[in-house]
């Protein structure tokens, strides 16, 4: 006999839940959009006239230091131009420093063909070429290792303006440091042109200047953007609705407008379906099309979901004019012509076939040179992109779309900051190409609403400082200054000027960074310790380990010293070498359990072993002293050795356990390392032959590419 169950407890039929058909997206928009949508069009084309603030920058530049802060696209690449220009009708070179290789290229392609190939040189990590041209066009750490040199050898840097991009990486907390030891090496002879995106304290970033180079700084601020941007949210039915509804009466800020903020506020707001984490792509872009919203770039919270997001708009192409698919078809041919590899490159038949893309920092750099090539001449409808993407790569779209309101950081998930953001809604509409630029908004399980709304109305962040000490620092100041000089040097730095700006302390300016104080007690404690281990001699100079060391401008430089000087290192095995390397390049956990004997011979774990084994002393005692040291994985160093030895990619790809870009930054970067010994070669010969043999073995496609876009 069956139990009795209370009442009570019953389950009823009818309260047991459904799985309910899922509705499709029914693309609508409401009537406030009617005369939004109608401005959607392209400008009539008109003669390039410069805006006011271009020529106030140039003219600025003229005279002293330049600060300009203005939004993505607006056109701070022509003023650097007009700069260069007068910089050399006077007889005069140019500098030119970007954060990213990437954009490094697209710079010395763009300025080649204005100033003509023979001006033009690059120097980054990978490439060197022209480097006496009258423009040298190169990343920040490489302007900052010849300020370095300069001061050794007690010369002038061989330059006439220094152009700073990106200078609002200033506050970035890994690479600032580097920005801001350059505004302090630079001599105040040479002009400093800094082009920004819009930031909250640029009158600060001018007077810590003027008080360091004694030369007047002017700030140019442009707020407005050259293509209006609309706000607009993508209810789950698939209406569009504005965003925001305008001024409010208490303020000028915008507040929600009221569709949303109902549906914001609301327990029971209809949600949109999801597939693989994501909301129906195919169904969306629909939607984009139908109100002429393409092309469009979309923000994703990972890799995974852009390359899922490909499939979900597969299941829902979208009719295109067969003449626009027949040109991307050949651009595509043109551009894979000289790379096999990127040719059967996986997501190829969504490129070709649905015009869509994904881009993230798990692609190879030719895949992503590809893509932003595509959207950039209009053959693409929609790129699914990290928001790495927004900064320093150029391919803006009509729209942008939002998923989130946060983005991982490399450790964690953190709300959004107002340049971040500002960023983001930066690619959105065309200079030249459209009328009106529009950023969307998608509720879901990571979106605030709220915090988006802020954001919207949010006046640009303030950038702090982010100067740090480390050894590499430390040893190349001391080729050239006492400990004494080194302290003055630090004193103006900005965090010391944060702190004591007006003779009084702003304590509440520096949220993050060091003090001045502090920076002196690290760079003694850096110091007390090379004496102890001999770089650097009791009378404050570096002794020849400290010289040759000073040249490994690389992560970890004593570590790497340490190694050659216990003769640690395989030196005369070229493919050894670089495997060696590779483990003080890489920075992410291994599974190293996965490793098999046979995958390599066993010279390569003795030698593995005998490294790691001969630094632990070495690496407990800078530990024990507040010191950082990388933990050295085996994995890394067995795939660097296989593809050294010529093992085809797609099998090291497997055994490294990595997406194609992780491993090809894993190769770049090991060469970067093994080009700092190739530079002591003076003292080093062998090492510096082999690590020279180690490259040319390990730079190979696909991760360099003889492809030209």
């Amino acid at each position: 006999m069956a139990a009795y169950t209370p009442k009570k407890y019953r389950r009823r039929p009818y309260l047991q839940k459904k799985k309910m058909p899922q509705k499709r997206l029914k693309p609508g928009s409401d009537a406030k959009l009617k005369s939004i949508f109608a401005t959607i069009g392209i400008p009539e084309k008109k003669p390039f006239k410069p805006d006011k603030f271009q020529t106030d920058s140039v003219e600025a530049i003229r005279i002293g230091d330049c600060l300009v802060t203005a939004p993505t696209g607006a056109g701070k690449t022509w003023i650097a131009e007009q700069a260069i220009r007068n910089t050399l009708n006077k007889g005069g070179k140019a500098w030119y420093a970007t954060p990213l290789k990437a954009l490094t290229n697209s710079k010395y392609s763009e300025f080649s063909q204005i100033f003509g190939q023979q001006n033009a040189g690059i120097l980054t990590g990978d490439r060197k070429e022209n480097t006496d041209a009258s423009i040298i066009i190169g990343t920040t750490e490489i302007l900052r290792n010849q300020l370095y040199d300069a001061m050794h050898r007690g010369r002038d840097l061989d330059t006439d303006l220094v152009i700073l991009d990106e200078a609002h990486f200033l506050g970035d907390p890994e690479r600032g440091v580097v920005w801001e030891e350059i505004m302090i090496y630079l001599p105040s002879r040479i002009p400093l042109l800094l082009l920004s995106a819009t930031i909250g304290n640029a009158h600060q970033i001018a007077g810590w200047l003027e008080s360091i180079r004694k030369n007047k700084c002017i700030v140019i601020e442009e707020n407005r953007r050259p293509v209006r941007l609309f706000p607009l949210f993508l209810h789950p039915s698939g209406t569009f609705f504005p965003l925001l509804a305008g001024p409010s009466s208490q303020g000028s800020k915008q507040r929600l407008y009221k569709k949303v903020y109902k549906f914001v506020n609301s327990r029971h707001s209809p949600r949109m379906k999801y597939d693989r984490r994501l909301p129906p792509m195919g169904e969306i872009l629909g939607a984009l099309k139908k109100y002429q919203l393409l092309p469009s770039i979309i923000f994703l919270k990972s890799r995974a979901d852009c390359d899922n997001a490909l499939l979900l708009c597969a299941m829902e192409a979208c009719a295109e004019n067969p003449e626009r698919k027949a040109l991307r078809h050949r651009r595509i041919n043109e551009l894979i012509s000289a790379s096999a590899h990127i040719s059967r490159h996986k997501q190829m038949y969504y490129l070709k076939e649905f015009a869509i893309g994904a881009h993230h920092s798990g692609q190879l750099p030719a895949w992503k040179l590809m893509i932003e090539t595509l959207m950039t001449e209009g053959l693409l409808d929609a790129v699914f992109a990290t928001s790495t993407v927004a900064a320093g790569v150029n391919f803006p779209a009509r729209t942008i779309l939002f998923l989130n309101s946060d983005r991982f950081n490399g450790r964690e998930f953190l709300s959004l900051t107002s340049t971040e953001f500002h960023q983001m809604t930066g690619r959105a509409g065309r200079r030249g190409m459209d009328n009106i630029g529009f950023a969307v908004v998608i509720p879901g399980k990571f979106m605030d609403i709220r915090l988006v709304e802020k954001l919207f109305n949010s006046p640009p962040s303030d950038v702090y400082s982010q100067i740090k000490i480390n050894f590499s620092m430390v040893l190349n100041l001391l080729l050239s200054h006492t400990p004494e000089q080194v302290k003055k040097l630090l004193d103006r730095s900005f965090a010391a000027y944060l702190m004591t700006a007006g003779g009084r302390k702003k304590e509440h300016y520096m949220p993050t960074g060091a003090t001045a104080k502090q920076l002196w007690e690290s760079f003694l404690s850096h110091l007390d310790f090379l004496k102890e281990k001999k770089y650097v001699t009791n009378d404050n100079r570096l002794a020849p380990d400290g010289e040759w060391t000073s040249q490994l401008r690389i992560d970890h430089p004593l570590m790497v010293a340490q190694g050659i000087r216990k003769d640690l290192f395989p030196i005369s095995n070229p493919s050894m070498f670089a495997a060696m390397m590779a483990a003080f390049v890489n920075e992410r956990e291994t599974d190293d359990e996965s490793i098999e004997a046979s995958m390599a011979p066993k010279i390569l774990f003795k030698t593995f072993e005998k490294i790691n084994n001969g630094l632990k002393p070495f690496a407990s005692e800078m530990e024990s002293n507040g010191f950082q040291t990388p933990r050295l994985f085996l994995l890394p160093a067995v795939t660097l050795f296989l593809w050294a030895r010529g093992l085809a990619w797609e099998k090291v790809l497997a055994i490294s356990k990595m997406a194609e870009g992780d491993l090809a930054m894993l190769i770049l970067r090991t060469a970067d390392n093994l080009r700092h010994i190739r530079n002591i070669g003076s003292v080093f010969p062998d090492a510096a032959r082999t690590s020279g043999k180690a490259i040319d073995l390990i730079l190979r496609e696909p991760v360099v590419s003889t492809c030209e876009v």
